[in-house]
């Protein structure tokens, strides 16, 4: 919503000795000492034409005031609005990418359930700083923490197998890898959410729950999920002669859960992908922040649009009675 206001609006008393000295003038009187010129009375039988021509000046002159006077009264464009409620959260989405994420016990096997999670997770989001970190026999930041979604989206769907092109499965060193790049952050809550389908068998890091530890010295939180069915599952390996192989269930649920636990988050383990959809969720339920909603005002002087326009007019009176004026009855 735009309104006008005026910034010294006790100027504008000004303008009513201007329009009692233009009442005065327009009945013919002649006004000593005032600011502006006035003509003499008007001899009887003067035509309308030639009052009017008498008189011009004079309203060239009134409106120029006003105009000034109104400039000087500093008029602004105020444009008001209601910032709404907003949540302010860095997240980083930690994704496992080793190669039994491949398993096809999720549609259409466990990395591409996680990726569609973490897409709809990113849509949910509003005003929150978000990054991604990829892992497997080490870790790397695949996308810094950032507010355009867009590109978050496009690294999350650019994610493949094995990207670090180190097998196995570095959970250590993958929550290390996080701390690093959000520790230093300025946000109120700080929020890592770590997705693998294994135990932690390779890195630097070899105790997940020292880099953990680390997390909690620095106030952020680290969930943790489980992805991956009951029992074995099989990963299709493209070659005829064994077209898939099979794999045993080897999710350490005692470590993500002690990684959560001493970072004041929560494990979860997802079995399927609805289950999977509905953590992602959950999730970003609990982490939200609310600020109250705050009034935003704009001022803009427009105070040059009749300090303009009054220094126009008083050049057109001066022009006129040099000119056309002057040779008139």
């Amino acid at each position: 919503m735009t309104d006008l206001s005026f910034r010294d609006p006790l100027f504008l008393l000004l303008a009513l000795p201007a329009l009692a000295a233009a009442l005065y003038a327009w009945r013919g009187s002649r006004a000593r000492g005032a600011a502006i010129s006035l003509p003499a009375p008007l001899p009887a039988g003067t035509t309308p034409r030639a009052r009017a021509v008498l008189l011009l000046p004079v309203l060239l002159r009134l409106i120029a005031l006003l105009l000034l006077v109104l400039a000087l009264a500093r008029p602004q464009k105020v444009k008001r609005g209601v910032l709404p409620p907003a949540q302010g959260i860095d997240i980083l989405l930690t994704i496992d990418t080793s190669l039994s994420m491949a398993a096809t016990d999720f549609s259409p096997n466990r990395l591409g359930a996680a990726k569609k999670a973490a897409l709809d997770f990113v849509a949910r989001r509003a005003n929150d700083r978000i990054g991604v970190v990829v892992f497997g026999g080490t870790a790397m930041l695949a996308c810094p923490l950032t507010l355009d979604y867009e590109a978050v989206t496009e690294f999350v769907e650019a994610i493949d197998f094995n990207m670090t092109r180190v097998d196995g499965t570095a959970i250590g060193d993958a929550i290390v890898t996080s701390v690093n790049h959000i520790k230093d952050s300025k946000a109120k809550s700080k929020v890592v959410i770590l997705l693998t389908d294994g135990r932690s068998n390779s890195g630097m890091i070899t105790d997940p729950a020292a880099g953990a530890r680390a997390a909690a010295a620095y106030g952020i939180k680290v969930y943790t999920i489980g992805t991956a069915g009951k029992g074995p599952a099989q990963i299709p390996t493209g070659d005829p002669a064994m077209p898939v192989v099979t794999i045993e269930e080897d999710l350490d649920e005692p470590t993500l859960l002690e990684v959560a636990r001493l970072t004041g988050a929560e494990f979860f383990r997802a079995r399927d992908q609805a289950e999977l959809q509905r953590i992602y969720s959950q999730i970003d339920s609990m982490e939200k922040t609310e600020f109250q909603a705050r009034s935003l005002s704009s001022y803009h002087d427009a105070h040059m649009t009749p300090l303009a326009a009054g220094a126009l007019v008083l050049v057109l009176c001066f022009v006129l009675e040099k000119t056309w004026l002057r040779r008139l009855p």
